[in-house]
């Protein structure tokens, strides 16, 4: 039976959709919940793969989250030996910095659903290849990732020119939320801290309006979820190259 170690930032943000599938895998899940134990230190190397969740925090905010040092370091170990690795969302971001790329603000917030399309090289990856060109895509962030050095850029939004990458065949990086369903939208945009966000926006983005698009969305997003996620879980058959990542 693999062993998975998930990182969490905060309880509505979980596994989701992805949860049941890596179960009927045969995955082990161990979540780390940072809100909860923000002294947690997990050993990365006891686990075959790891996958990073997203949360309302920022990759700078060390000194508020000292957690996050120790995240961007589990994330390298990870690397290192070849694991496995999803990152979504702030996830994704604390990989890019993991790798030495910038994570800075986007120039909007991205928060209901969006257009995200493939790129060239995004059409012959393995997880991507399951795009029917733009899809529409649920999102909720205001930051946004360079791509690294060495990875390659799967993604894009019109809003958002970095949406997705890999780097070597076994580690993704992804800005957007694949794993949610109905359920989990309207718990996101009822939870405190997304509501002081949403109303820090001053109307710009309307709640009521995701919530209406929601049903419309929701199925083709969580079909297509189902195959992104399967192709990532299908890595945990094959042994990847271990990686010598240079010192931060």
């Amino acid at each position: 039976m693999r062993r998975l170690l998930v990182l969490q930032h905060v309880a509505h943000e979980i596994l989701g959709t992805l949860d049941p599938l890596l179960r009927a895998a045969r995955c082990r899940i161990r979540y780390v919940n940072f809100g909860r134990e923000p002294e947690a230190r997990p050993d990365v190397a006891r686990y075959d793969g790891l996958v990073i969740l997203g949360g309302p925090m920022n990759c700078d905010q060390v000194e508020r989250y000292p957690h996050l040092d120790h995240e961007i370091e589990c994330i390298r170990e990870a690397i290192r030996h070849g694991r496995p690795v999803l990152g979504i969302c702030l996830g994704s971001q604390l990989i890019a910095r993991a790798l030495g790329a910038p994570v800075i603000r986007n120039p909007v917030k991205e928060i209901g659903w969006y257009d995200v399309t493939p790129t060239a090289a995004g059409a012959g990856d393995p997880l991507f290849r399951h795009f029917a060109g733009t899809e529409k895509i649920f999102q909720w962030h205001g930051d946004t990732f360079g791509i690294p050095a060495g990875a390659v850029h799967l993604a894009s939004s019109p809003d958002c020119a970095n949406q997705a990458f890999r780097f070597g065949d076994n580690v993704y990086g992804l800005q957007f939320h694949l794993e949610v369903d109905a359920p989990m939208i309207h718990r996101w945009l009822h939870a405190p801290v997304n509501c002081r966000e949403l109303e820090g926006l001053r109307g710009r983005i309307d709640p009521a309006r995701i919530a209406a698009e929601t049903p419309r969305h929701i199925g083709p997003a969580r079909a297509l979820g189902d195959r992104v996620f399967a192709e990532f879980i299908h890595l945990f058959d094959f042994r990847h190259r271990r990686v010598a990542l240079p010192s931060r």
